[in-house]
């Protein structure tokens, strides 16, 4: 994908997001808490999760500059301490373009190796990019005191630079873009996204939580919201399997690309909803075409 219309693409999305109606979990403050320290900002773009204890103030996701400064002009309310951290799920300006804000508030940065460099590849000026200045391959540990905070990338799925954060004494997770709640997702095929793959990584999560874990999801269909369970995970797993499936079967019955990307929704799930033309099961299908013609790339 050209740089340019990658730009339009995450404008379209930040716009889908933005266009999505008032969503129940707002209710007067956009901070909702969890359990254990944990809570949610719900603006415009991605979900911010954060952490709050005597020592340490930390966030998942920064928004955009303006919802950035209401998130850390209220974060204090709740309490926390002067270490100030910021982990990027990914590279999309909905969840990185408050980066600076954060950077001036004294946050240090946090993300998977790929994502400065796919924030950079998607900037029109790469030099003026907030990017982790703390970067890791595999996985990362912050021990927050009463809090071990683990980051890990699953591999390819939504781009090539997601990661989930545990909160392991809340037993909370933080998704980022991985989750798409009942919304036609996003799927970044320029930057290196894997269907197959995701439906991999959402089942290894599921693996890996506990009963009773809750997570935060990037997006969220209004009816349900941005918090969840694993059942949610596996709804979304289901999902992209029927997406590669159905794209596969109109493969072998030689059905033209164009036939094959004309659905405008799945029988088997009806919940699923589209906030704009680019998040939508057209789109998916092309991408899931692309991906079982040409491969991953």
């Amino acid at each position: 994908m050209k740089r340019i219309d990658f730009l339009k693409n995450v404008a379209l999305l930040s716009a889908g997001s933005a266009l999505l109606p008032r969503m129940k979990f707002f209710q007067d403050s956009p901070f909702t808490k969890l359990r254990n320290g944990t809570g949610i900002f719900s603006m415009r773009g991605g979900t911010i999760g954060w952490f709050v204890s005597d020592d340490v103030t930390l966030a998942i996701d920064s928004q955009y500059p303006d919802t950035a400064a209401d998130f850390i002009g209220g974060i204090d309310s709740f309490g926390g301490g002067s270490e100030t951290v910021l982990i990027n799920t990914h590279h999309h300006g909905d969840h990185t373009g408050g980066n600076g804000a954060f950077r001036e508030s004294g946050y240090r940065i946090i993300a998977h190796e790929r994502v400065p460099v796919l924030q950079r590849q998607s900037a029109d000026d790469a030099d003026s990019v907030v990017a982790a200045e703390e970067t890791f391959s595999e996985q990362h540990e912050l021990d927050l005191g009463n809090e071990m905070v683990h980051i890990k990338y699953y591999g390819r799925a939504h781009t090539s630079g997601d990661s989930v954060t545990w909160f392991r004494e809340a037993n909370v997770a933080h998704m980022g873009d991985l989750m798409f709640n009942r919304l036609y997702p996003f799927i970044d095929r320029g930057s290196g996204a894997s269907i197959q793959n995701w439906i991999t990584v959402l089942e290894t999560v599921v693996d890996e939580a506990e009963s009773d874990t809750q997570f935060i999801f990037g997006h969220g269909n209004p009816e349900f919201g941005v918090t969840g369970t694993a059942d949610d995970l596996l709804r979304k797993r289901d999902f992209l399997t029927k997406l590669l499936e159905h794209t596969q079967a109109g493969i072998d019955a030689g059905r033209s690309r164009e036939e094959i990307t004309s659905a405008e929704s799945f029988e088997e799930f009806p919940d699923f909803i589209s906030p704009s033309n680019f998040l939508s099961l057209p789109r998916n299908l092309d991408v899931a075409y692309q991906e079982l013609t040409e491969g991953n790339g």
